[in-house]
């Protein structure tokens, strides 16, 4: 008699959603409630405040920001500079990725994305200033 055998009263199961051998147990997944979608989302950066919103959308791993930070350059960039060093700090917790396009925008990326700096095959797309 088999350890299954001994408890298999114990567990009761559905068709289809449990199947018990003697190497492996599998169960079906339910993935109805994941979230499947990549967003692409703008912010603008205006105060240190306005960082917040921005470290949300990253933390949850599914969102790639597109970050407007002139309109905070022109007011502070001591701010500037904290708000940045702040995102950088979460995206290395998550292992996410950060690039500065052109002087007023960043982008930042969850774990599964990383931006691309060019190289030399394709001289034609200019590289991105990396923020490190």
């Amino acid at each position: 008699m088999g350890v299954f055998d001994k408890i298999g009263g114990v567990f009761k199961r559905d068709a289809g959603e449990l199947e018990i051998s003697d190497d492996y147990v599998e169960l079906e997944a339910d993935v109805t409630g994941s979230k499947a979608k990549i967003t692409i989302r703008p912010f603008t950066l205006d105060s240190f405040d306005s960082v917040k919103p921005v470290l949300d959308a990253l933390r949850e791993g599914y969102t790639i920001a597109l970050i407007n930070m002139g309109p905070l350059r022109e007011k502070d960039s001591v701010t500037l500079k904290r708000a940045i060093d702040k995102i950088k700090k979460t995206l290395d917790a998550n292992e996410g990725d950060i690039a500065g396009v052109g002087d007023n925008w960043l982008i930042a990326t969850p774990s599964f994305a990383t931006v691309f700096r060019g190289g030399s095959e394709t001289e034609e797309i200019p590289k991105t200033q990396v923020f490190e």
